[in-house]
């Protein structure tokens, strides 16, 4: 009896025998309808002819195309500047500024910021002018920018300077000051210095921050462009889409304010879905820094 509790039987073994993969169909494995309701793009698509619907519908009930033309009209009006060239023409304007601000502005929030990890006057100047001017808005400039630089491109470029700058400065600071000591330690035990060290080691450990503030500094800079063209937007005679809207609001053409209110929208959200979430699939979703 002791010798079978020491050594117990051995039982039998035997194999499953299992089917190939080959064999088995990767389609079958979810139904087409939950396949379909994980497509991103469909949900979103739906979310969209949702809002249409509902706005043909209150629309239909108000009655009043003045105050707010159907859904209906207004797409016949956008398919109507598309056609004319007319909406292209002034998107075109309004994105040329928008490139020339934005770039600018990411310049200056990288020069603050990299002046910022490097020297502690340097972080002192950052934390000094962020705190002065982030919660200033950027349209609070208008009357400065008419006086600095006249009614013309100079002007929407200054206020679109002020609204990528301090933004993307702070978002940029925050994520070089989380990098790990790890990373850093790295970084200087392979000789890295100056410029050198911030390509190669923090921005790409802070790069979930940068591109939160270049996506919070597109988004604030593009309110501040239609708000600024509303106000000054024609120079020698042409604006942009804020202007385009202004001149059709003062024409009672609301289905035309409609649509280029819908051109700001669209172009919105092309960039949001083309731009930076195929720059976020690219980097940080492949990287594994962010899910």
């Amino acid at each position: 009896m002791l010798n079978q509790s020491i050594h117990p039987p051995l039982r039998a073994e035997y194999e499953h025998v299992l089917e190939p993969l080959s064999d088995v169909s990767v389609e079958t494995a979810l139904p087409w309808q939950r396949r379909l309701w994980q497509q991103g793009a469909l949900r979103k698509a739906l979310i969209l002819i949702l809002l249409a619907v509902m706005w043909e519908v209150v629309a239909r009930l108000e009655n009043n195309d003045l105050l707010l033309p159907t859904f209906l009209e207004t797409a016949h009006a956008f398919a109507a500047g598309i056609a004319d060239g007319s909406l292209l023409a002034k998107a075109g304007i309004s994105l040329s500024l928008l490139l020339r601000g934005y770039a600018c502005g990411i310049v200056g929030a990288f020069a603050l910021t990299l002046l910022a990890i490097s020297t502690q006057i340097g972080r002192d100047l950052l934390d000094t002018l962020t705190a002065m001017f982030n919660p200033l808005p950027a349209i609070a400039l208008l009357p400065l920018a008419l006086l600095w630089f006249g009614l013309g491109n100079g002007s929407m470029i200054f206020v679109l300077i002020h609204s990528v700058l301090w933004p993307l400065a702070l978002n940029t600071y925050a994520g070089f000051r989380a990098v790990p000591a790890t990373l850093r330690m790295t970084g200087r035990n392979y000789g890295l210095r100056g410029l050198r060290y911030a390509l190669f080691i923090l921005v790409p450990a802070a790069l979930p921050s940068i591109l939160a503030g270049l996506r919070i500094g597109w988004a604030s800079a593009w309110r501040t462009l239609i708000a600024a063209e509303l106000v000054f937007g024609a120079s020698s005679g042409s604006g942009g889409l804020g202007w385009y809207i202004f001149q059709n609001r003062n024409e009672l053409l609301t289905d035309r304010v409609f649509a280029g209110l819908a051109m700001v929208i669209l172009i919105g959200l092309l960039i949001e879905n083309l731009g930076f979430a195929i720059l976020e699939r690219y980097t940080v979703r492949r990287w594994g820094m962010q899910h």
